[in-house]
């Protein structure tokens, strides 16, 4: 065979060195360099996948953007490096001296009615056999505390952020004509449960509790429950105030769940409430304060000033709810490599176990971010698409992403 039977002609030329490129990029298959495009060619997208520190598939990395629910993520970042992965919340219980039962809420986040029960028993453990009501102390949070983004919704999402709360100030119920009754068996049904079943449609729903004064009176019923189930005898009301001074510390209750066990729930299923909750305690680390949601976003703002020498970038809560939030990729990407050795506390994409990151939806907004295992190693990226786009584009930018 000659040489001029060799050579290829130049169309198949070009179109065999065409596929030679393609299989050669990082993502492999022409399906998912596809999604990779798209992406590139949006203006309101940003998309940074670094590799040793340099970037390795990069469009608009700077460019501010809203992050939704990645948002998080900085949050979890803040608090890991406040308290540390093991730490655990508190929370007091006084009495005075009429023999009120006065809990002073400092934010603990994950007071679920399991938890509950075992606050009463820790209670009747320390001695208390008979209260004359209930005092519900929320004062560490200012009462005008209203998170930046939230809505008027039912939806659990839209849930008020309070300094004292049970089961994320939500309840989760089945109503049945005009029945209504507990849709989890550790959870009583108390009147203002029953109240917001009665307002609802038929079947299972979990609904927010709306107001402040609602959801910390909620918390009180509940704990009246748990308080007459466990043999301790409640009578009188109950009442939202200061706590008395001169009251007496009975019972400190150190929450079951560390800070990491709060946090991988948290992240997997995009928890508004426990984001802000933990947003507004980094205001103070100590817990001995008031906190404001201006004192909340300053500290927020210092925090990632001082952790990542950032300049343009905006914060108002710590969840991604509000629209005014604005982080880029290039500096979504910094969190996650902050956030590398806590890596274990983030989602699995489902279908995927090379990727593990966090999604972030608004309308008109498609976030996601973390890490791709690319040779073995596992490497940061992020995401923003501050443009319409259908819900499955991110999860494809990632798995093209894998290599």
């Amino acid at each position: 065979m000659s040489p001029a039977q060799h050579a290829l002609p130049p169309l198949r030329s070009l179109l065999f060195s065409g596929l030679l490129a393609l299989c050669a990029l990082p993502w492999g298959n022409p399906a998912r360099a596809d999604a990779v495009s798209q992406v590139q060619g949006m203006p309101k997208a940003g998309l940074l996948v670094q590799e040793a520190g340099k970037a390795a598939v990069s469009h608009n990395p700077d460019l501010p953007l809203m992050p939704a629910s990645t948002m998080k993520v900085l949050t979890a970042l803040a608090a890991i490096d406040t308290w540390g992965r093991d730490y655990h919340f508190e929370t007091d219980f006084y009495q005075d001296g009429q023999g009120r039962l006065w809990v002073k809420g400092r934010a603990d986040p994950y007071l679920v009615s399991e938890e509950l029960d075992l606050i009463a028993q820790g209670l009747k453990s320390a001695g208390v056999k008979r209260v004359t009501g209930i005092g519900l102390d929320d004062s560490y949070f200012d009462k005008d505390v209203e998170i930046a983004g939230r809505s008027a919704s039912n939806n659990p999402y839209d849930a008020p952020v309070t300094a004292l709360a049970a089961n994320f100030n939500t309840v989760n119920l089945i109503r049945s004509g005009a029945t209504v009754s507990s849709a989890e068996p550790q959870t009583p049904l108390t009147d203002t449960a029953r109240r917001f079943g009665k307002m609802g449609g038929a079947g299972t729903q979990r609904v927010n509790l709306k107001q402040r004064p609602t959801a910390v009176g909620y918390f009180g019923e509940l704990l009246v429950a748990k308080l007459q189930a466990a043999g301790i005898q409640v009578s009188g009301g109950q009442e939202i105030a200061s706590m008395p001074g001169g009251s007496k510390l009975v019972y400190r209750h150190k929450n079951t769940r560390t800070l990491a066990a709060m946090l991988t729930p948290t992240l997997k299923y995009s928890n508004n409430f426990v984001a802000n909750a933990l947003f507004l305690r980094l205001a103070d680390p100590q817990g001995k304060g008031r906190v404001s949601i201006a004192a909340a976003q300053r500290a927020m703002t210092e925090f990632a000033r001082r952790k990542f020498k950032w300049a343009d970038f905006k914060i108002e809560d710590g969840a991604g709810l509000s629209r005014g939030n604005r982080l880029s990729a290039r500096q979504l990407v910094d969190v996650m490599n902050a956030f590398a050795p806590n890596r274990d506390l983030m989602p699995v994409q489902e279908g995927n176990n090379e990727v593990r990151a966090k999604t972030g939806t608004l309308t008109g907004v498609s976030a996601y971010a973390g890490y791709v295992r690319r040779d073995g190693t596992w490497t940061p990226f992020a995401l923003l698409i501050n443009q319409p786009v259908d819900a499955g584009l991110r999860r494809r930018v990632a798995s093209a992403l894998v290599r």
